[in-house]
């Protein structure tokens, strides 16, 4: 018999919780039963947004470059929760710039491609390694589960437009590590798992002019609109909950395939 989980009752880690996606997935898990700390800048939301979803929602100010502050939010999950169970990739950064802009006699700024390099796919992997040292803690399950870890890339890991080149190599790094991770920590029971939105309504698309997000939500071919928040953080429940989701990508982009 299938061993379907529940995330009531899980502990989760969600970075870039204050916002767009990622506080999307922090509401479900409490609305479902789960406890949720939120990583964000210390700048974010993350105070007003974890106070506001009461006692089982903690803020940890978090850069996810920093091992330091990592290890502090997974400290305080442990202290105010007793465990971690989830860990959920939010964070990232972009920038738009073309790799030469041949008007200016300019060349891509290679420290803005490191930094978008650095916090996408450095940032990803150092939450990871480090709460996977947590997760390998926990009493397994029947399954032998002990944890699950679910990454943020883009449908720009594989559909790159003009002035992606830094967001769609960090992104396809994420896609790319993703199985290798996830087939070093099947020995503990840790499954790892990679979700690669297309366009949603986060902040960044709200503070377009309406009939941008018009034109964007119109090359959407069903459904012809910009994906709901809601609807990632529902992925992302339905991966924890389903044990046999592992070492996998999966586009949620309503079937999109980018022009360039």
């Amino acid at each position: 018999m299938a061993n379907i989980r529940s995330v009531k009752g899980m502990v989760g880690l969600v970075t870039g919780g204050a916002s767009g996606l990622g506080r999307a997935t922090v509401e479900r898990l409490i609305k479902h039963g789960a406890s949720a700390v939120i990583l964000d800048l210390p700048s974010s939301d993350g105070h007003k947004v974890a106070a506001a979803l009461g006692d089982r929602c903690a803020f940890a100010p978090t850069d996810v470059t920093s091992e330091s502050d990592v290890r502090s939010a997974l400290d305080l999950a442990k202290e105010k929760y007793g465990k971690v169970d989830l860990a959920v990739n939010c964070a990232g950064i972009a920038v738009a710039v073309k790799t030469y802009n041949f008007k200016k006699d300019l060349p891509h700024s290679l420290e803005d491609f490191t930094r978008v390099i650095t916090v996408n796919i450095a940032g990803t992997f150092n939450v990871i390694r480090l709460a996977v040292g947590e997760m390998g803690k926990n009493e397994p399950d029947a399954d032998g589960h002990r944890g699950c870890i679910v990454n943020t890339a883009s449908v720009a890991a594989y559909d790159g437009q003009v002035g992606q080149a830094a967001y769609s190599a960090s992104k396809g790094g994420i896609v790319g590590m993703t199985l290798p991770i996830a087939r070093d920590l099947a020995p503990m029971g840790i499954r790892v798992v990679t979700i690669a939105p297309g366009l949603f309504a986060t902040p960044l698309l709200a503070g377009l002019p309406e009939k941008v997000q018009s034109f964007l939500a119109r090359q959407v071919p069903f459904p012809s609109r910009l994906g709901d928040p809601a609807e990632f953080a529902h992925l992302v429940t339905s991966i924890a909950e389903n044990p046999m989701i592992n070492g996998e990508v999966i586009r949620l982009d309503g079937a999109i395939r980018m022009q360039p």
